[in-house]
């Protein structure tokens, strides 16, 4: 080592065993991400997550990936070359080769379901290969509040920590997205015959369903439109069946009910369930009828029909517990039970009642929508009216609410009565002595509220009735 020239032979080996080291050190300490998104969300809407990555060196095969909670999904926006991928509530970025960019940027959209509230992460996880190993960075968690919807009832809503103890696995669907309504069975006059329309709200479900409806005997079922799906009767049931489910969100079928004495046909009382393959398991939920129209149907109208207040959707039950739908009256039908269906619904007293305007009780009604009135709330017992008159019921419960505040938000341009009958409690509008201007005031509140199930109730002496007595008591014609 004395000899100069060994010095120097042994400064080069060490200077290339040095430089060999340098250029093949990993620079995994430099690698990092960081992620920009806005620190809120408004239930229903979307926000753009973007993430910077500062690579370093690094190529070949690499992973991206970031677990989002029930209720989140997301839609790719710029991947940088990586093959994109939502599922499982999992955000995936896969580059079998990523770009030799130091720094890439990638981007996808988050939506938020419109039922949720609350708060949660975006955290994720970078992977790659070095030296045959497999090394990961983690990504600092970024905080997001949920500004919650204000068309939604707050009763709907839940916190997004609770949501997916509410949903089935395929394809994140919440229990109240699904949902099968049924339009109250219309009489067509001119074909003899009854239309039952049916809305499917099925959600990102695709594979097998079924609705299955059991019509009373004396009825026959022939097919209308089964959005292409097998339409059969039998036993007095009528199923639709579809293998792979139509694309859209929401869709109507229909089937027409003919009676085989149409002397002696009543307006028919049908039970039906939705049942669907989820998870490999078969899943039904009931079918709910309402006194609603289904035509021409907007995104904006099934959601008003599917996220009535808990309270509105008691109509349901209440009607059908007083049997005071409208129907097309059989005279032949209802004349022996007609003295003791008034004797049976009619008995008790209403009390706790808004004051009646007088103006509105046994004056001819020139217009569906009576004048607007100052709204007055008192205590006192409803006074009884003279001879027939009716109202549009808008809600019922078991539970008094004020009627102020709650239905403020209505901008009702009628006063809203409240009253106590045989166990509940019931809120309704106006007073027509025509059926036909109630019938009409009833469509109004469908198109200019969210009360998708308001009825039409019938009063006499101030005691209420069921609207096919009414009818025949005041020789009023029944309509549509």
């Amino acid at each position: 080592m004395h000899n100069p020239m060994d010095m120097i032979r042994f400064i080069i080996v060490m200077l290339h065993i040095y430089g060999i080291l340098f250029f093949h050190l990993p620079f995994t300490s430099n690698i990092s991400m960081t992620i920009e998104v806005p620190g809120e969300i408004n239930a229903g809407s979307d926000v753009k997550v973007q993430v910077t990555l500062n690579k370093s060196d690094i190529t070949g095969f690499a992973r991206f990936q970031m677990e989002l909670p029930a209720g989140i999904t997301a839609v790719n926006g710029y991947s940088a070359n990586a093959d994109f991928t939502f599922k499982d509530q999992k955000v995936r970025l896969i580059w079998l080769r990523i770009p030799k960019d130091e720094v890439i940027t990638f981007n996808y959209t988050i939506h938020c379901n419109d039922h949720l509230k609350g708060a949660f992460d975006l955290s994720g996880k970078f992977s790659y290969i070095e030296d045959n190993e497999k090394k990961m960075v983690d990504l600092q968690p970024q905080r997001l509040a949920i500004i919650p919807s204000k068309t939604i009832d707050p009763s709907l809503i839940v916190d997004i920590a609770d949501y997916g103890k509410s949903i089935y696995s395929e394809g994140q669907v919440s229990l109240t997205d699904i949902a099968c309504i049924r339009q109250k069975p219309e009489w067509s006059e001119a074909n003899r015959q009854y239309v039952v329309t049916l809305l499917l709200n099925k959600e990102k479900l695709k594979k097998f369903a079924k609705i299955e409806e059991v019509v009373p005997k004396g009825f026959t079922a022939l097919n209308m439109d089964s959005k292409e799906g097998i339409f059969t009767f039998r036993d007095n049931k009528a199923k639709f069946l579809w293998m792979n489910l139509p694309a859209e969100t929401y869709f109507t079928v229909s089937y027409k009910l003919i009676p085989m004495d149409e002397k002696n046909a009543k307006q028919p009382l049908i039970k039906g369930t939705f049942s669907y393959i989820n998870d490999d398991k078969t899943q039904s939920i009931p079918i709910i009828e309402k006194e609603i129209s289904l035509a021409n149907l907007t995104p904006e109208l099934v959601k008003s029909i599917l996220q009535a207040p808990h309270e509105l959707a008691l109509n349901e039950t209440v009607k059908k517990a007083e049997n005071q739908t409208e129907a097309k009256p059989n005279p032949k039908t209802q004349e022996n039970k007609l003295a003791s269906n008034q004797q049976q619904a009619t008995n008790k007293k209403t009390d706790t009642m808004v004051k009646v305007n007088p103006s509105f009780v046994n004056q001819p009604t020139k217009k569906a929508v009576a004048a607007k009135v100052p709204y007055v709330e008192t205590t006192t017992q409803l006074e009884p009216q003279n001879g027939i008159y009716y109202r549009v019921q808008l809600a019922a419960g078991h539970r008094p609410v004020n009627v102020k505040n709650y239905f403020h938000k209505y901008n009702l341009d009628n006063t809203v009565y409240k009253e106590k009958h045989e166990g509940w409690i019931k809120y309704s509008v106006g007073t027509f002595n025509l059926y036909k201007d109630a019938r009409d005031y009833r469509v109004h509140i469908w198109n200019t509220t969210t009360i998708a199930d308001a009825f039409v109730a019938a009063y006499n002496d101030g005691k209420r009735i069921t609207v096919q007595e009414a009818l025949m008591i005041s020789s009023q014609r029944w309509y549509q």
